[in-house]
């Protein structure tokens, strides 16, 4: 007989099963999350196309990243014409030059066409790898819409983001067969239309994500009712009585993944990101973490969190924010720089291990990895009167890698004031009757490096840009 909703919660051990399913869904209860598919350890392979988004924190001042301006030209003189402040005589620490970065040519790539801020340092020895995007219209001067925008590619309702983020998307899209298709370390996401194989396993940091992988000792005890509901249940079959709980079946959700996430602890997956191992060492080693302890929460720890993940075959995506302290209306041009170079820093690491490290499919990782450097606004080209600057809409970005071209600017900021400019969007020449760059445009030439779907974005990609 069919019971009413009224039987089933009126049953202890119906509701106890409905907020076991409930905090499993709405949780990374047991440090999972419905995986797709769970390679054996012996088999764990790379995808054959990997994505790094990484996120640097708070706007960014553009003029000390990718969208510099020379000082001999930009002088204290002329700011009231152009309203534009280098500042670069203001950085007091001597590792910082005065002067925009030319990159050194790298053996077989030719010269650079590109000049970075004084923040960039090591990183711009990757010129070969990058296209650089100027010039990008960010519609709004709040935190949270233009940090979301940039997550997905639409603008959001208010402050509330709207669809899913790239990493979803591109997992939705792909199905790849790895534990964790895509991780998100300290960035949101967002998930409106894959099933749950899609979604990120969100981390805190390095030691919530060891804890995540780890299996349980007797010594870990359960820390509510809702997981020892799920625990009790494992091993027992689910019948269609529980699958009609609800309109997803969480029965039936949490029975395709307790063995995939039982896998996955067997694995031992958690000890690839124990850095401090002597199995580790050569990581401590190469992101200079020998001086640093566990967890290792530093940028390069963090960009060593995602080379573990991409090379070990665990992840396919890693969303990671890599830099913080950036609002700096306030306080001096150094620390704005300073906090941005910890983050180019450990962003150079990144690549510097992944072309180093040979991919299964040939070649290195980098020829098999995107990744996108963003930030959800930039800040003014002038310095207010308390020493900072203040919120912008013309932004940049970085990407690099897989599926793009090489040694590439496209998109302008104006020489006075440093606004959004217009390009012909099929050419990427700056065209006063053109267009402006959206972040869209920078979401829908991601996916479609790939050869994925891009029509979420409503918009073409920047086909001049795609390799």
């Amino acid at each position: 007989m069919k019971k009413t909703p009224q039987d089933e919660l009126s049953s202890p051990e119906r509701r106890t099963f409905l907020k076991a399913g409930a905090g499993f869904m709405g949780s990374l209860l047991l440090g999972g999350i419905p995986f797709k598919a769970v390679a054996q350890a012996t088999n764990l392979a790379a995808p054959d196309r990997c994505f790094v988004f990484v996120y640097f924190s708070g706007g960014w001042d553009q003029l000390l990243a990718f969208d510099p301006r020379d000082p001999a030209v930009f002088t204290a003189d002329r700011v009231s014409e152009t309203r534009i402040m280098p500042g670069y005589n203001l950085l007091t620490d001597s590792a910082f030059a005065q002067t925009p970065i030319v990159p050194k040519e790298r053996a077989g790539a030719g010269p650079a066409t590109m000049t970075f801020g004084p923040a960039v340092g090591a990183l711009s020895d990757h010129y070969d790898l990058m296209t650089v995007v100027r010039g990008i219209n960010m519609s709004t001067l709040t935190h949270e819409v233009g940090y979301r925008y940039f997550l997905t590619g639409k603008m959001p309702i208010g402050s509330a983001a709207r669809g899913s983020s790239t990493a979803t998307e591109i997992v939705g899209q792909m199905k790849p067969t790895v534990p964790i298709p895509s991780i998100a370390q300290g960035v949101e996401s967002y998930n409106d239309r894959y099933g749950g194989y899609a979604n990120a396993l969100r981390v805190s940091g390095l030691a919530d994500l060891v804890l995540t992988l780890d299996p349980p000792s007797a010594s870990r005890q359960l820390d509510s009712e809702i997981e020892k509901s799920l625990i009790d249940l494992n091993g027992q079959p689910i019948t269609c009585e529980e699958q009609a709980l609800t309109a997803r079946g969480v029965g039936t959700a949490y029975e395709s993944s307790r063995d995939q996430m039982q896998t996955v602890m067997e694995n031992k997956l958690s000890d690839s990101f124990r850095f401090q191992l002597a199995a580790n060492q050569s990581v401590r080693d190469f992101y200079g973490l020998n001086n640093q302890s566990y967890p290792y929460n530093s940028a390069a720890g963090r960009a060593a969190m995602v080379a573990t993940a991409l090379k070990k075959g665990i992840s396919q995506c890693v969303s990671i924010n890599l830099a913080g302290g950036l609002d700096t209306h306030f306080g001096t041009q150094q620390t704005h720089a300073t906090n941005q170079r910890a983050g180019f820093n450990a962003l150079n690491l990144l690549v510097n291990d992944l072309r180093q490290t040979a991919h299964p499919g040939g070649g290195n990782f980098m020829d098999h990895t995107t990744i996108l450097v963003f930030s959800e606004f930039a800040r003014t080209p002038t310095i207010n009167a308390t020493g900072g600057r203040d919120h912008h809409l013309s932004n940049s970005c970085l990407l690099m890698g897989a599926g793009i071209k090489h040694n590439l600017v496209v998109g302008r900021s104006g020489d006075i004031g440093m606004s959004p400019g217009t390009v012909d969007l099929r050419t990427g020449a700056n065209d006063p009757n053109g267009s402006n760059i959206f972040p869209e445009h920078i979401i829908a030439t991601v996916l479609a490096s790939a050869k994925l779907d891009y029509s979420i974005t409503r918009v073409d990609p920047l086909r001049f840009i795609l390799a």
